[in-house]
C-alpha cells in the first residue's frame, strides 16, 4: 500500500540511500563497501524482521546487487555480494533482463488461491454455503462448515452467501496483483515469474508484503556518470507532484535534484504534449478509414501486453513515441553532449529505455522512490531546501494529466475537438492489465470501432506505478490540481509544439 511507510519501504529506502552514499564517496573499494552495507543496515545479533539476522543480511545483500544492476546470486553457490561489481562501476549500464526479480529465500511461500472457512463460522442451520456450492465442495462437519479444496473451484458463491462473512478467499498478493497471470508456485512453494508473460509493470513488487520482489536500479551509474564529469539532465514525469512531500513544489524539487548533481531539470509533460499532437494526427489520419480503432502508446507495459496477447492489433497501437523518449530527444537535440535520466513512477520504463531504438535517447531511468533514497543518502530535506529561482520548462495542463488514468485520451480528444469540432472522438479507457485485456476483447468483438483506446497497466494510471511513494488517490488529486492551475490547457499551446516532427523523426 503506497503512502504507508513500513518495514519493507524502510529497507528499500536504506538500500537506495546506501548505494547513493557509496557512489558519492571518493577512493572507495566498492567490493569491500558492499560487503559491509548489510551489517550497517541490519545491526546487532538479533533479527528485526524475520527473527534471523543472517537471513535478513543475506536479503539486503541481494537487494544491493539488484540495486546495482547485478543479478540475484544462486544461494547454493559460494560468491561474495560484490561478485561481478566491475560490470556496474561504469557511467552507462542498460538494464539486463529480467528486470523484476524474486529473491527466493525472501519469499514467504504464501498459499496459492484458496477459499477457506474462518473461526467466525457460527454453525448456522441454514447452511447457505452448502446450498449454493456448485461442486458440492462445502460440507458441515461437527456443526461447522468445511471446504474440500480438491473440489473447490474458487467461484466465491459461498463467500457471498455466508451471513457471518466467515468464509474468505486468500491468494498470494503478488499473484493477485499480476494482470498477466505470470506468477506461479515453484518447487519449494516460492513464487516464480514466467518471464514469457511478464511485462515488468512491477505491481507484484509493490504488493509483496515480504519485500521478496525487487527491480534492478541505476542509482550508482547515474551518480558515477556525474562524478565522471558527464552533465546529466533530469527529465521528471508528470506524476512527480507530491511524491517528495506535501510542500515539495516544482521549484523545490528542481533545487533538490540539482543538489544531487543533475545539471538541469525538465518536465516530461513537454513530451506528453508532443505525444498528444502526434497521436491526434494519427487518429485523424487512420480511424476509421485505415483501421477500426487506435490505441495510445504511452504505457510500455500496456502496449507490450497488447502486442503479446492480441498480435493482430499491434499496428493499431499508435506509433507516436512516448513522452519520456520525446522529451529526451528534445533535450539531446539541443545539448548533444548531455546524458538524460528519466525520473518517474514506472518500472516498465526501465526496459523501454533499454530498447536499442531508445538507448541513444535515455541513459538512465530512476523511480521516485529511488530518487527519494538518493536524497536521504545525501541528507537533502526537500521541505527545507530553498526553491530554485528558475522554473522548469513547463508542459500544458493536458500534458500533465497524462499521469492519471484517462488523461492521455482526454488530451488527444480535447485537441481534436479544439481543431475539428465537427468530429466526435469516442474514448474508452482502462486501468489495470486485466481491465485492459477486457477492453481489447471488446475491440476484438467489434464493439469499439471508431474509438480511441487508452490502456494503463497500473490501476489509477502512472500515479500508481511501482516507483511511487504517496497514496494513489492523493496523487491523482494532486496531479489534477497541478494540471488545472496551468494556464495552457491544450497541448498545441506548448511553446515546443512546433518541434514535434523535428523531434519524433530525428533518428528515422
Amino acid at each position: 500500500m503506497r503512502g504507508v511507510y513500513n518495514s519493507v519501504t524502510d529497507i528499500r529506502r536504506q538500500v537506495f540511500a546506501a548505494i547513493a552514499k557509496m557512489a558519492y564517496e571518493d577512493n572507495v573499494d566498492y567490493g569491500s563497501r558492499m560487503e559491509a552495507i548489510p551489517y550497517e543496515i541490519i545491526q546487532g545479533n538479533q533479527g528485526k524482521y524475520r527473527g534471523n539476522v543472517f537471513l535478513e543480511r543475506a536479503i539486503v545483500g541481494e537487494r544491493l546487487r539488484l540495486g546495482m544492476g547485478l543479478p540475484v546470486r544462486d544461494a547454493g553457490e559460494a560468491a561474495p555480494i560484490s561478485d561481478g561489481i566491475e560490470e556496474s562501476v561504469i557511467a552507462e549500464k542498460f538494464y539486463d533482463q529480467p528486470l523484476i526479480n524474486i529473491i527466493p529465500f525472501a519469499c514467504n511461500s504464501c498459499p496459492e488461491k484458496k477459499v477457506m472457512v474462518t473461526n467466525a463460522c457460527q454453525g448456522c442451520i441454514s447452511h447457505q454455503c452448502v446450498e449454493v456450492c456448485p461442486k458440492n465442495a462445502a460440507h458441515i462437519v461437527d456443526g461447522h462448515s468445511e471446504i474440500d479444496q480438491d473440489l473447490c473451484i474458487k467461484c466465491g458463491r459461498c463467500i457471498d452467501a455466508c451471513p457471518y462473512n466467515a468464509i474468505v478467499k486468500i491468494e498470494r498478493p503478488c499473484a493477485a496483483s499480476c494482470g498477466m497471470n505470470a506468477i506461479h508456485c515453484g518447487e519449494n512453494g516460492e513464487a516464480v515469474i514466467d518471464y514469457d508473460k511478464c511485462v515488468s509493470c512491477g505491481q507484484c513488487l509493490v504488493n509483496c508484503p515480504f519485500g521478496a520482489i525487487v527491480d534492478k536500479g541505476q542509482i550508482f551509474q547515474t551518480i558515477y556518470a556525474m562524478k565522471q564529469g558527464h552533465p546529466v539532465v533530469a527529465c521528471v514525469a508528470p506524476a512527480f507532484v507530491g511524491q517528495f512531500g506535501p510542500t515539495a513544489t516544482p521549484e523545490k524539487v528542481k533545487a533538490a535534484l540539482k543538489e544531487l548533481g543533475f545539471a538541469d531539470v525538465v518536465e516530461v509533460a513537454i513530451g506528453a504534449d508532443l505525444c498528444t499532437i502526434e497521436e491526434s494526427e494519427d487518429f485523424l489520419d487512420k480511424v476509421p478509414e485505415k483501421q477500426p480503432f487506435m490505441a495510445t502508446s504511452c504505457c510500455p507495459a500496456w502496449s507490450v501486453m497488447a502486442k503479446k496477447e492480441f498480435p493482430q492489433f499491434k499496428d493499431y497501437i499508435s506509433m507516436a513515441l512516448t513522452p519520456m523518449v520525446l522529451t529526451a530527444r528534445m533535450v539531446k537535440t539541443d545539448n548533444p553532449d548531455v546524458k538524460v535520466a528519466f525520473i518517474g513512477p514506472c518500472a516498465a520504463k526501465k526496459l523501454e529505455a533499454s530498447r536499442r531504438s531508445v538507448r541513444s535517447d535515455v541513459d538512465f531511468v530512476l523511480t521516485f522512490e529511488e530518487v527519494a533514497g538518493m536524497m536521504h543518502g545525501k541528507g537533502i530535506d526537500v521541505a527545507a531546501i530553498a526553491p530554485d529561482p528558475e522554473e522548469m520548462d513547463l508542459g500544458t495542463g493536458a500534458g500533465r494529466e497524462f499521469a492519471v488514468s484517462g488523461g492521455v485520451a482526454k488530451a488527444v480528444k480535447s485537441l481534436i475537438n479544439k481543431n475539428h469540432p465537427d468530429i466526435d472522438v469516442k474514448v474508452q479507457a482502462a486501468e489495470g492489465l486485466k481491465n485492459c485485456r477486457t477492453m481489447l476483447m471488446m475491440a476484438k468483438a467489434g464493439r469499439l470501432n471508431g474509438y480511441l483506446l487508452e490502456g494503463m497497466a497500473c490501476p489509477g494510471g502512472c500515479v500508481a506505478g511501482a516507483g511511487t511513494i504517496q497514496p494513489i488517490a492523493k496523487s491523482q488529486a494532486a496531479v489534477k490540481k497541478y494540471a488545472a492551475a496551468d494556464k495552457m490547457k491544450n497541448s498545441d499551446e506548448s511553446q515546443f509544439s512546433d518541434r514535434v516532427h523535428e523531434i519524433s523523426h530525428k533518428y528515422d
